[in-house]
């Protein structure tokens, strides 16, 4: 089935997946990208870690592609049926394929090579033929695991009545960004990373700091955002720096990023140099230990405190959430404007937005 030409002047129901903290931030990104085609809906659909955020946009899909907080987009469709078994009907069938032809042609023959049905009894008989009803009218592969082109099947959220059809625009996730060429274990969320930049309000005259760099993802999702006078990470790992370096240059900013092999303890930096600062902290897991931890931050938040201006931002994450909380109650430079609780790797996570006195 070739993919089909998207409707002129429709209006379609969208569903944006967010990580469960940052609904505010995507909100907002949603209303500034889209603009007035964009009505955010009433109410959003909480699921494990994530959440949904509904709303209904005017023409062109497009867009809604290029989000940048969001891990995926789904265009939704509501059968007024009582069971899923309806959906093999002609009628519902054929409405079914239509979205998912809509979702095919926002990109190139050939970008979806296989399916997958992601639903509660997933393996029950009735969705077994389903998917292969899909998978023969489509031309695509059944897919045992994460497919290409992601079709979720649910009932309607309180107070409506049936069953909905979601499928994903895109055939990754919008967080797997393609500059992502080497990807350490680990690595901060791209989604999470741009919610953080948002949150310092980026300015083209901001010089940025990125403190514990890692691969990179905070630097480059800062300049997504906006241009900066200058932007510096530095990290001690130099497998990480080197990963950076990759994964800057796919990014197009090599140039405009400094990267350099600093502890973030003694930066060699002038004191009152720096507008915002940026971090993704040791868990203390897959990097450190909590017993380091608690050396490292509270220097890292007085070294911080010296090369920041009077009203720099600093935003930053970590699971470790009693430890930060301690160091920055010994560190009296940082007021905390603003803390989101986030589930990040399976796990609480905190993302503090601080501002320098």
């Amino acid at each position: 089935m070739a993919p089909a030409a998207q409707p002129k002047h429709s209006t379609f129901l969208c569903e944006a997946v967010v990580a469960a903290g940052l609904e505010a931030v995507a909100r907002d990104e949603i209303a500034r990208r889209l603009g007035s085609r964009a009505r955010l809906c009433e109410g959003m659909v909480h699921g494990s870690g994530n959440t949904g955020i509904r709303f209904a946009l005017d023409g062109s899909l497009t867009e809604a592609l290029h989000l940048r907080t969001v891990s995926a987009v789904y265009l939704v469709q509501r059968y007024a049926i009582p069971r899923p078994r309806a959906l093999l009907g002609d009628q519902h069938l054929r409405a079914l394929l239509a979205q998912l032809a809509l979702a095919r042609s926002l990109h190139p023959p050939g970008a979806f090579a296989t399916l997958f049905i992601s639903a509660a009894g997933s393996e029950s008989a009735v969705l077994a033929r389903l998917k292969g009803e899909m998978a023969a009218r489509t031309g695509l592969e059944p897919g045992e695991g994460e497919g290409d082109l992601q079709i979720r099947l649910r009932p309607a959220p309180a107070p409506d009545t049936g069953w909905e059809t979601l499928v994903r625009l895109t055939p990754r996730p919008l967080t797997a960004r393609a500059w992502r060429v080497c990807n350490m274990e680990g690595a901060l969320n791209a989604g999470v990373a741009h919610a953080m930049a948002l949150l310092t309000v980026p300015r083209r005259s901001d010089v940025c700091l990125n403190i514990c760099c890692g691969s990179g993802t905070l630097l480059i999702e800062r300049l997504a955002c906006a241009p900066a006078r200058r932007a510096i990470g530095c990290d001690i790992d130099a497998r990480a720096l080197d990963c950076a370096r990759a994964n800057v240059a796919e990014s197009g900013y090599t140039g405009r990023i400094e990267l350099y092999d600093w502890d973030a303890r003694g930066l060699p930096l002038a004191d009152a140099s720096v507008d915002v600062l940026l971090a993704d902290l040791p868990f203390g897991q897959l990097v450190g230990s909590h017993d380091q931890n608690r050396e490292l931050y509270p220097a890292l938040l007085r070294e911080a405190a010296r090369v920041a201006r009077s009203g720099a931002r600093f935003c930053l994450v970590t699971h470790e959430a009693r430890l930060i909380e301690s160091a920055l109650n010994a560190e009296p430079a940082w007021a905390v404007e603003q803390t989101l609780r986030v589930s990040l790797r399976g796990l609480p996570t905190r993302v503090l937005l601080l501002r320098r006195h």
